[in-house]
């Protein structure tokens, strides 16, 4: 139903119509946030990160996303028609977009988003899209963090009510008069230099402490399902 929806919205230029109205849905959604007037002061202050996020979770913050646009951060979306829409939705967040994924084009991609956090402080990356394993973190987020020097935010987006599609993530639509809540972690530095086993360990890592976030913001904010 999804990609027979988006081929149609992009065939006949209804993304901004179609975004509109997702707009006017999320008036329904409460969306609450932990930890974010500290993220942004170390934006102001010059810093830099890479949001890592669950594939699973992205639609929850898809209006609450706008409160960064002013940062125009970068995000690698897959090339597939479906990837087509959701470029054209973060166009309208005032995200950019690069087409690129691990299963297509995701050298050139990660390439390109390194080059960009040379210029701009902000990326945002869905660790276990674009088609899973669900809940593991994929190696192009901890390259992306080393080759470029920037910092890994975790972010566990939460809500109390939701729908469950069935994809391979269980991909969530928040339900009306559902809370979201968007909880952003402390900072993760990469080192510029790792050995392979370092380098699989400290994937590990991040995977642990971006599974706990989630974890326990599920629990106090009421979502029941296993992520994992």
């Amino acid at each position: 139903m999804l990609k027979r929806l988006s081929g149609f919205a992009i065939k006949h230029g209804l993304i901004p119509v179609l975004y509109a109205v997702i707009r006017l849905y999320f008036c329904l959604i409460r969306v609450r946030s932990l930890g974010e007037e500290e993220f942004r002061n170390y934006l102001r202050q010059g810093g830099k990160a890479i949001a890592a996020i669950w594939h699973q979770r992205i639609f929850l913050v898809l209006t609450y996303a706008r409160r960064f646009g002013e940062y125009a951060p970068a995000v690698m979306i897959s090339q597939s028609r479906d990837g087509d829409m959701i470029a054209d939705v973060a166009r309208l967040l005032n995200f950019r977009p690069v087409r690129g994924s691990s299963s297509r084009g995701g050298r050139e991609a990660l390439a390109t988003i390194i080059a960009d956090l040379a210029e701009h402080p902000f990326a945002v990356h869905a660790v276990d899209g674009p088609r899973g394993p669900r809940g593991v973190i994929k190696a192009g987020l901890i390259s992306m963090a080393q080759l470029s020097g920037t910092p890994i935010v975790p972010v566990a987006i939460s809500v109390n009510r939701a729908w469950v599609l069935n994809s391979w993530d269980r991909f969530l639509i928040p339900k009306p008069f559902s809370t979201v809540c968007v909880r952003w972690g402390p900072r993760i530095a990469v080192p510029a230099s790792l050995e392979p086993a370092a380098f699989e360990r400290l994937r590990r890592e991040v995977e642990a402490k971006l599974r706990a976030l989630q974890d326990q913001t599920d629990r106090e904010y009421g979502w029941q399902e296993s992520l994992f």
